[in-house]
This record gives C-alpha cells, structure tokens and sequence, in this order.
C-alpha cells in the first residue's frame, strides 16, 4: 500500500508570519542578511558566505556573466546555466572572474576599416560605447586607437566613414602597460580625466581595460561579493552526463562553487556525480545539490556529500512537471519538513549544509517566509528574469514591455540533461512553458527594494540575522478567506496613470 502524508501540502501564500517584540535596536539598518553558502563544521566559518540570501537560477532566460556580475555587486550569486557548450559556459565564469579585477577584456572591438555602420551594430549589441581599435578587430590584437561616442556624430556624418577617420589614434592614447597595478591604473584614469584606459603588452596589444566606472561602482557597492583576489565569485550548473569534461573547465575558468542541475535529486546519478567530484577533487571543490522535497530526499544527498541542498519539485512559475508527471510537493511544506532534516544532520555530524528554497517564490514577502522556515538562501528564476541584467530580449507587447522567459524543461531551452532518467538524449515531453514577464528595470533597484522589505519584516519578528529570525519567527496558517482580506479589499482602487 502506498504510502501517505497526513499533512496537507501547502505553499508560502498559505502562510503569515506573526509579530514579535521588537526592542529599539529592530531597525532595518541594523540587520545583516548574511548567509552561508556552503556546508561548513560547527565552530568552523563557510568557505563561501553570502552577503544576501539570493542567488539567480540555473537558467538560460536568467543567468549568464552579465546577470553573475550584477548579482554578485548586490552580495549574492549567480549559476551560470548550463545547457550550452562547456566553452561557452567556462568563457562566461572566466569573464565574471576578470572583471572586478578591474582588468576587463574587451567585448567590443573594431579595426581601422570598419564603417560607423559597423560601430553602431556593435554598440546595439553590446551597449558598451567604448571601442577598441586593433589591426585584426580582435580583443587581443595590436592597439592602433580607441572610439568613443564623443569620437563621431551619427546625424552628421556618413554611415560608411571609416572607423580610422574618427577614432582617437594610439599615439594620442594614454595608456598603462601590462603588469601596473589597479591603484595605478586608476590614477592615470584621474590624472588625465580618463573614462577608459587600455593596458597593452610589450608588443602593443590590448590586454584589458580599466575603466573610471568600476571605481565608482565599488563605492556604490559596499556588499559586493568577492574573492580573496578581489575578483567576483560566481557559480555554474552542472549536469549528471558530462560533469568529467564539464568540471574541468569550469574550475580552469575560476568557477567558485557548482551546482547539479537537475528536477529531482534523489537518485544515484547526483550520487555518482558528488562520488566523482570528491575522488578528483577532494572537499576543495564546492557543490550543491537538489532538487528533494523531503528528509529521505536531503539525508540522502547530505550522506552522498552535496555541500548545500536545494528544496522543491514543481513550484517553479514555468514550471510544468506537477501537471504531467503529478509529482511534488507544496513549496512551504517541503521546506519545513527538509529544514528539520537539516537540522537534525547538524545536531548529529556536527556538521551544517545550507538549504535553498528553489521556486514557489511569488512575492517579496514570500523569501522572508522562506527563511523563517529554515531556508539559508533562495533560488529565483522569474524574479531575475525581469531585469535588464537578463540575457533575454525586451519588448512592448500589447503597449507593456516585456522580457521572455522559458523553462528548462520546455522545448525551446531543450535541456534534456536537467531531466535525465538514462533514457535517450531528448526532451520525451516538455515540463516547462515558453513565457513573457513584465520587464522590471535594473537589478539593483529591484533587489534592494525586495530587501528592503524583508529587514523591515524581520524586525517586525523580533529578529536582527537570518538564525535569529528562524528562532523567534511565529507563523500562521491562513483561511482562503483571510488570504482577501490581506489585500486591498471594498474599495476602488485609484488608477496611478488616471489620479496622477
């Protein structure tokens, strides 16, 4: 006979937290949102923490080096999808890892012959102004001049000029020489009132560039999330079927922690994986694992050695495998039950392996439920899928902007990997949708208003760090009743655009 839970499953929206005394030093400023990462022994501090509970998903509408750079200037971190080619994937965590060195390689490069038709497709594909000119119109070729926007103007002059015409030429350059230091780089920046300075090698050619902007943006950043090299840390999903190619790559690009990958993690392929990883690598490299919904599920991965675990089966806004496969569990319950587990792992070992809250996540307020209900940190897919940072495209939809956003486990993403039972190298039915969310702006602002929202809550609980918030948060089942009432309710609401 099967086996059945007594409980009903429920999800956050089920939930409400209640106040606690909160004495004058609950004030937002006074939080600390930090969290760790990775599993670490008790007296013992994590080799990673974090210094937001949030980190991008395993995606490709989501996460990709330009959302893993912004991510990590708020605190937290990105996992570099994984359904792509390995180059591809280590070329993106190798990009992350060399920009807040503050040597940036260049994405955008011209040569000499290049037309301003040309300088403006590129711009419209990268955004960056800034241009490089080399012999070759490669990143790594002989610098011969530099092109800025102040360098032309597009209403007065021909579409066919040619770059070497307008360009700033490289006997009229400041620039530093392979092997100066950022304090030095940055000085010439403002000796000279430089937005840019290129860093050549001995044979002049271009190496990277220091840019005016990465200064500012580090004042601007006081959270960002760095390595001992000054560097940003980022993560890379992995898969259970190439991982002996894949991880390799990774680690040679700098990746600083992995995750598998996948839409259920109770099975002997995450095992094997974990098994492969320690016996080339040792505990040195960081892996998570997931996803499990229950304590079998997190003993399981815990004994097979996953360094954090990560919780929910179907939750997911694109997701779609409750609806075909019928497997699951309600968001809310999963973690409560996976954190207990985790718990009593620790009270056993000794030993504590962070938990994520992958999907489920509606609203702000449903992160803060998250981690009173034991939840180290939480996965977002939708979320970041909204922000410019995103590596999907933007654009107005019946007058609303809009970006895309697609699952995993649809047809147009094709990540069979992520599904993979050891049958054929194919999707046999999608368990993700192919969407559109309303597009919400840069990341920063968003993130710290989400965040915003989660200190005030907290210090409504009584609680000033994520642990004390675990201990002293109270909660609520709610009736579908008091569910309305915690809306605007018997009243017409003003309509912004007509009352402004």
């Amino acid at each position: 006979m099967a086996y059945y839970f007594e409980e009903a499953s429920h999800t956050f929206s089920e939930y409400l937290l209640v106040p606690g005394y909160s004495d004058e030093n609950c004030i937002p400023a006074n939080v600390s949102l930090k969290t760790p990462l990775v599993k670490y022994k008790k007296g013992e501090t994590p080799k990673i923490t974090m210094n937001i509970p949030m980190v991008s998903a395993i995606m490709q509408a989501v996460s990709d080096d330009r959302m893993a750079i912004a991510l990590a200037k708020e605190g937290g971190v990105s996992f570099i999808y994984g359904s792509q080619t390995i180059e591809s994937q280590a070329a993106m965590v190798a990009r992350v890892k060399s920009y807040k060195a503050g040597f940036v390689p260049s994405d955008s490069n011209v040569c000499p012959e290049d037309t301003l038709q040309d300088v403006l497709n590129l711009l419209e594909k990268t955004g960056h102004s800034t241009m490089a000119v080399t012999e070759d119109g490669t990143a790594q070729g002989r610098l011969v001049g530099v092109l800025t926007s102040r360098d032309y103007r597009v209403s007065r002059m021909s579409l066919d000029t040619k770059v070497s015409e307008v360009m700033t030429p490289f006997e009229k350059l400041v620039y530093g020489e392979e092997g100066i230091s950022l304090s030095e780089a940055n000085d010439l920046i403002w000796e000279h009132k430089l937005n840019a300075l290129p860093i050549i090698d001995k044979n002049g050619c271009l190496t990277s560039f220091v840019f005016r902007k990465d200064y500012s943006d580090h004042k601007d950043n006081p959270n960002e999330l760095l390595d001992e090299n000054k560097s940003f840390i980022v993560g890379a999903g992995i898969n259970t079927r190439d991982y002996e190619q894949r991880v390799p790559a990774l680690l040679k690009a700098g990746v600083d922690v992995l995750c598998i990958d996948s839409s259920e993690g109770f099975s002997a392929w995450q095992a094997k994986t974990i098994a492969w990883i320690r016996e080339h690598y040792g505990d040195d490299v960081k892996v998570g694992a997931g996803n499990v919904v229950d304590r079998d599920g997190f003993r399981f991965l815990a004994e097979a050695g996953a360094d954090f675990i990560k919780v929910g089966i179907g939750g997911g806004s694109i997701c779609i495998t409750r609806e075909t496969k019928g497997i699951g569990r309600g968001q809310a319950t999963a973690t409560i039950e996976v954190a207990k587990a985790r718990d009593e792992y620790f009270e056993e070992t000794g030993i504590y392996i962070p938990i994520c809250s992958d999907g489920g996540i509606v609203y702000d307020y449903h992160i803060t439920l998250a981690l009173a209900m034991g939840s180290d940190f939480v996965m977002l897919g939708r979320y970041f899928s909204r922000f410019d940072e995103s590596p999907t495209n933007k654009f107005m939809l019946n007058g609303t902007y809009v970006k895309e956003y697609w699952g995993e486990g649809s047809n147009r993403a094709r990540n069979w990997q992520r599904y993979d039972l050891g049958g054929a190298t194919k999707l046999s039915f999608e368990e993700g949708v192919d969407s559109y969310v309303p597009y919400a702006g840069p990341l920063k602002d968003n993130v710290n208003l989400t965040l915003s929202k989660v200190r005030s809550t907290m210090c409504n609980c009584g609680a000033l760090t994520i642990p004390e918030l675990q201990q002293k948060a109270r909660l609520t089942l709610v009736s579908a009743t008091s569910i309305v009432e915690g809306g605007a309710h018997d009243v017409i609401v003003k309509d912004k655009e007509t009352f402004k």
